[in-house]
């Protein structure tokens, strides 16, 4: 469990069930969970706050950008932020993403998300 100011996960996920059971991970795991069903909600919400350590996205997202254009876009505007991406649609490299950014492909285990919010909070 982390210590001091809880850190904020922005989770990224245009699936209901599938963001509320990230949020329930994250808020379980002892940080701070704020939502957004799309890439262009959560640039409005990185633009907004300064307290977004850790964004946590799926891949496949209807809107302007998926989660793959939505974390280079962080990683070149907010590059101390942490990328945890997810799917079940595709299969990264170590090419396609963004530096540090780590992937796990859908259904993933809860843990292995969890481990990474703590390397990543660490």
């Amino acid at each position: 469990m982390p210590t001091g100011s809880p850190i904020c996960v922005l989770v990224v996920e245009d699936e209901l069930f599938s963001r509320l059971h990230a949020v329930d991970l994250v808020e379980d795991a002892g940080y701070t969970a704020i939502e957004a069903s799309n890439a262009d909600a959560a640039i409005a919400i990185l633009e907004a706050r300064k307290d977004i350590r850790i964004v946590l996205t799926d891949i496949d997202m209807p809107g302007s950008m998926d989660g793959l254009k939505l974390a280079h876009a962080i990683r070149n505007r907010w590059p101390p932020i942490e990328l945890i991406l997810t799917s079940g649609h595709f299969q990264l490299t170590d090419d396609d993403m963004p530096e540090r950014g780590r992937f796990f492909p859908k259904p993933y285990r809860d843990q292995e998300i969890v481990s990474a919010l703590q390397h990543f909070a660490a």
